[in-house]
């Protein structure tokens, strides 16, 4: 594919000059920039580009509405594991709906095979680029570790695992001039009941995040992302990580064995709460951290009030629509060619006045013939994507709604797990505590047995009764604390039967919600369907249209009265490229 470099039209590779401008065209390096995906999102550049994807800044034609799209190296299209890899990323994140969760509107396969994400575009930057410069001062770096506690906690309850949380894929976007947390990249995230994909001896992960599990296990569970991000708090109050080390069997071995140097060693200003609960996060043993990632916001909800820095809620964008509202059709191409055709109207009474040349005169009434065929496709496709919109508009409130109330639920399971936690904390204790009774019973047995030998019970001693009632005493403190050891163990059969409860209700949501998900999956895809066909004949029209345009200004370029016709059209077509660059 070519494009003019003046007028940013694009052309097939075999066009040799733009019917706009006369200028030369430029082949393009990425064949897909200009291109349309799935006859919709309209490739506009190139945003980053990685070993498995290309991340390109894209236009729906239909909605008017900018996103980013994601797609697969071609050259791995062949590799099926990698391909549902890829779309698990979609499913995975689709299905949180959360605003601190880069949002998926759509996902699909191209005709080589690879596999593509429509999601939000966004403006701002990672958490990586923050920290290139240094730690992150408390009064910025608490909403932005809250946020991040919050989306871990909303993929935890849907059973999603991120399984590489790192700076690089916590996006800070801009919103109201605070920071909203977006956490990005969900292909190797890995959802609890399903293993498939993962295969024997793979680790997958950043070395300098990855928890001890990880490290040693396929089957790390959401307490692995809470370490990761225990490595992300430290390296963001400290400006360094926990662990130094030159490469990855280093990084690995200390993560396994040496206990991280604490955050105030580096930083005596630290809060206490939060040294804490980092050191918690960074525990060895996943059952020594928090429960998960609720207690996690909770707890650093409570540093941020006792240091007096409020945090409310609408800072995180609770309720905001990342796409913003639909528009009906758009200015888009098409409708230029309606103000392009009057302008070659003008150009052939110009020029010929009533002695119409036939064969310019017919390609003419074919350009007219075609702008009004593609009108009546896009008509028909803007139709077809408002039923999708429509679709989508259910499927996001049930999502919302779904998801509030998993989230409450989550909190009241997190509650229960840390009283779970707390009373199997107290039994242990008093577990302990009950050796030493048996021991002083057994002293003061003894003790018993001395004064009876003494006495043969033929004298009274008081010393025997002293020696009865210490054994007593013994006996008794012995029962009362096998007592509190039985309330301690009924409050953990308590606690874990509400834990049980609690997820099992919100085991009960996540059906609704993946029933729901199927039942407009299936609603969805006829309509799908229909747009990208209608897109797909749309676009075939449009490069016919492209060629006879070409054919019909080619011989008029040279002729002089007509020259600010081509002015006027050159500056229409300008006025439609001066749009400022988008940051994802």
């Amino acid at each position: 594919m070519k494009t003019c470099p003046q007028c940013k039209l694009k052309y097939p590779s075999d066009s040799k000059a733009c019917f706009l401008c006369g200028g030369a065209l430029v082949e393009l390096t990425d064949p897909l920039i200009g291109a349309t995906i799935a006859g919709r999102y309209q490739i506009e550049g190139i945003l980053g580009e990685g070993g498995m994807a290309t991340v390109y800044a894209a236009r729906h034609r239909l909605v008017d509405r900018p996103c980013a799209v994601k797609v697969m190296n071609p050259q791995l299209a062949r590799n099926e594991v990698i391909r549902e890899r890829f779309r698990r990323e979609a499913k995975a994140a689709q299905k949180l709906a959360h605003p601190n969760i880069i949002e998926i509107f759509d996902q699909g396969e191209n005709p080589d095979g690879s596999v593509y994400l429509v999601m939000e575009l966004l403006r701002g930057e990672t958490l990586a680029d923050v920290l290139e410069h240094g730690k992150v001062p408390l009064e910025r770096g608490l909403p932005i570790m809250i946020q991040i506690s919050r989306a871990l906690a909303r993929a935890h309850d849907l059973e999603v695992i991120h399984r590489d949380l790192k700076p690089e894929n916590i996006f800070l976007a801009r919103n109201n001039g605070a920071d909203q947390v977006k956490l990005l990249d969900f292909g190797i995230a890995r959802s609890m009941q399903d293993s498939r994909l993962t295969g024997a001896g793979e680790v997958f992960g950043t070395p300098q995040y990855m928890s001890p599990e990880r490290i040693t296990s396929i089957d790390a569970g959401p307490a692995a992302d809470l370490y990761s991000l225990g490595v992300i708090i430290y390296e963001m109050l400290t400006g360094g990580f926990p662990f130094d080390a030159p490469d990855v069997t280093t990084f690995f071995i200390k993560h396994l064995k040496e206990p991280p140097l604490p955050p105030k060693k580096r930083d005596p200003s630290i809060p206490d709460a939060l040294e804490k609960l980092v050191l918690e996060l960074l525990a060895k043993d996943p059952k020594d951290r928090p429960v998960d990632a609720h207690r996690v916001n909770k707890d650093l909800m409570s540093v941020a009030g006792a240091i007096g820095l409020r945090i409310p809620l609408d800072a995180f964008g609770e309720e905001v629509e990342s796409r913003g509202p639909a528009k009906t059709l758009p200015p888009v191409a098409i409708d230029r060619w309606v103000r392009r055709t009057a302008i070659f109207e003008q150009m052939l009474s110009l020029a010929f006045a009533g002695n119409r040349p036939p064969d310019l005169a017919g390609l003419l009434t074919e350009v007219k013939k075609l702008v009004l065929d593609i009108t009546d496709l896009r008509s028909k496709a803007v139709g077809e994507q408002r039923a999708l919109e429509n679709i989508e508009a259910r499927r996001r409130e049930t999502r919302q709604r779904l998801g509030h109330a998993v989230d409450a639920l989550g909190v009241d399971a997190s509650k229960a797990r840390d009283e779970v936690k707390a009373s199997l904390a107290a039994a242990a204790a008093l577990t302990l505590t009950l050796d030493q009774p048996v021991l002083d019973l057994k002293r003061a047995l003894a003790e018993i047995m001395r004064w009876e030998g003494r006495s043969a019970f033929a004298e009274p001693y008081k010393e025997l009764a002293a020696a009865y009632r210490g054994a007593a005493d013994v006996v008794d403190a012995w029962y009362a604390g096998k007592q509190r050891l039985k309330d301690a163990e009924a409050r953990v059969v308590a606690r874990r039967g509400e834990v049980e409860d609690l997820e099992f209700q919100i085991k009960e949501l996540r059906a609704a919600l993946s029933s729901s998900e199927e039942a407009l999956e299936r609603e969805e895809t006829t309509r799908t369907t229909q747009v990208s066909e209608l897109g797909r004949r749309a676009d075939e029209l449009e490069a016919l249209l492209l060629e006879r345009a070409s054919r019909f200004c080619t011989p008029l370029r040279t002729r002089r009265e007509l020259v600010p016709l081509f002015q006027e059209l050159e500056t229409e077509a300008q006025s439609y490229t001066s749009e400022p660059p988008r940051v994802h």
